[in-house]
């Protein structure tokens, strides 16, 4: 089978929808299938081992969006550049990811080169996005076969296309690299660790994890990952605690490693996550896991996660303590997040696309 994956936002850049296009391209392509992504790649390092083929619609602009920032391409020679990719990949299925974002995906979802296969990830319907209203309605009409991520996700498309079209969506849940963070070998530590991974931006909660980590005791390591733009005001505020190590962008082999060595991986986002795959990623790695009590997080962990507060520094000081001492709690998480990743493993989601992309390409004959 011929597949076009598309992917809105630029893949050179780290975020959870390139890496779920590219995990999921991959995984088609060791199922067998000949796989084009097609997405703004300017900056996107070769990689010939790759069991799929990247063609780049050109460069990208950093825009905000839902509390983060987006690097998306609105030249129109990159939505021309798209069009003819596909047109010469003759695809049996064109997979686009979510379809409401200009130009590439846009165009993709209604070129109407093969049936469609549409997935929604955000999480958090602005009041911009709801305004997408009657366009987004005649786009989604469109489409041969729709799925969200999670029920979070779910819930923002039918805040714009109304309850009742949302109803034929299903659900596919984000995919792991299971393999990746099972043989991964621990990074030494020092002492009982926790670990935060992701962007530096209120959204995430960073802020809320470090009023928290005052409260731990003095053994207890924090290991900081990634960067954003409150990195520079948080490490003036807590750089001079010798128990934070500020770890910053790290590669794919050290961040499996980090989180291999971690007794306790922390997820304090404030909202605005449609999935949580770092979640996943922890469980894979047999990491004990503790998250916010918000929509997205809860569909991730499926159960195997302790859940705090959104927000509250003292609860959540209170429960990575606990975690960070209790070998038992944190081998409880660990068993049941280990069952919970196998479950969302890539080769499972994509068997899972697979299926879709057969029921597509039977009503198009």
């Amino acid at each position: 089978m011929r597949v076009v994956l598309v992917c809105p936002y630029g893949l050179a850049a780290p975020g959870g929808v390139q890496s779920q296009v590219l995990g999921l391209a991959g995984a088609l392509g060791d199922a067998g299938c000949d796989v084009a992504v097609v997405a703004p790649a300017d900056g996107l390092r070769a990689e010939p081992d790759r069991p799929f083929t990247v063609v780049s619609a050109g460069r990208t602009l950093r825009l905000p969006a839902n509390g983060s920032v987006a690097p998306i391409a609105l030249d129109p020679r990159a939505a021309r550049r798209a069009l003819a990719a596909v047109r010469l990949w003759q695809p049996d299925v064109v997979h686009v990811h979510e379809p409401f974002v200009p130009l590439v995906p846009l165009v993709l979802a209604l070129g109407r080169h093969a049936p469609v296969v549409a997935t929604f990830h955000r999480s958090g319907a602005s009041a911009a996005y709801r305004m997408l209203g009657p366009a987004a309605r005649a786009v989604y009409a469109r489409l041969d076969e729709v799925v969200a991520v999670s029920e979070a996700a779910r819930a923002t498309l039918a805040a714009v296309v109304g309850e009742g079209q949302s109803r034929r969506c299903g659900l596919v849940p984000n995919g792991v690299d299971c393999a990746r963070f099972r043989h991964a070998r621990p990074w030494p530590t020092s002492g009982p660790t926790a670990l935060f991974v992701g962007r530096h931006e209120r959204r995430k909660g960073l802020g809320v994890l470090l009023a928290a980590s005052r409260q731990l005791p003095a053994a207890a390591r924090l290991w900081v990952l990634g960067s954003g733009p409150e990195t520079a005001e948080l490490r003036r505020r807590y750089g001079s605690d010798p128990r934070i190590e500020w770890c910053g962008q790290v590669g794919d082999d050290e961040l499996a490693r980090r989180v291999a060595g971690a007794d306790v991986l922390v997820a304090p986002a404030l909202g605005g996550e449609s999935f949580g795959v770092v979640l996943l990623e922890a469980m894979a790695a047999g990491t004990a896991v503790l998250a916010s009590d918000i929509p997205g997080y809860r569909d991730a962990a499926g159960g195997a996660a302790r859940l705090t507060r959104p927000g509250d520094p003292d609860e959540l000081a209170r429960a990575l303590g606990e975690l960070l001492v209790d070998r038992d709690a944190r081998a409880s998480l660990v068993a049941a997040g280990r069952e919970r990743a196998g479950a969302c493993a890539m080769s499972s989601v994509a068997d899972q696309y697979l299926e879709r992309y057969a029921v597509v390409r039977g009503r198009g004959r």
